[in-house]
């Protein structure tokens, strides 16, 4: 099994900035990506921000982009996501993700709520 621990969310005026941590534990081998989904109220969980770890390689959604910052650290087997310029749009639950491939499937957090209101 694998634990994601997630940290950072809370309140913040629009234009402010947050950054969410996620730490992960257990059976972490096999990891295909680490990232960061949203849900807003009566919305279907989003995709923000993933990085796959293999390549490297960084998907960010188009609604993001310029925005937030996703980034990993491999010591620590931890992702973090640095979100700047944030508007109301931005607010929702956040849930970090990682995916270990179509056997394993996908592992969440317990979700951080991110609230961006003046």
């Amino acid at each position: 099994q694998v634990q994601l621990v997630e940290s950072g969310g809370g309140l913040v005026q629009p234009g402010g900035s947050l950054r969410l941590s996620c730490a992960a534990s257990g059976s972490i081998d096999s990891i295909y990506t680490m990232g960061w989904y949203r849900q807003a109220p009566g919305k279907q969980r989003e995709l923000v921000a993933r990085i796959f770890a293999s390549s490297g390689r960084i998907h960010y959604a188009d609604s993001v982009k310029g925005r937030f910052t996703i980034s990993r650290d491999n010591a620590k087997n931890a992702v973090s996501l640095q979100m700047n310029s944030l508007k109301p749009e931005d607010t929702a639950v956040y849930y970090c993700n990682l995916y270990k491939g179509h056997i394993s499937g996908d592992y969440w957090g317990q979700g951080t709520q991110v609230t961006v209101s003046s």
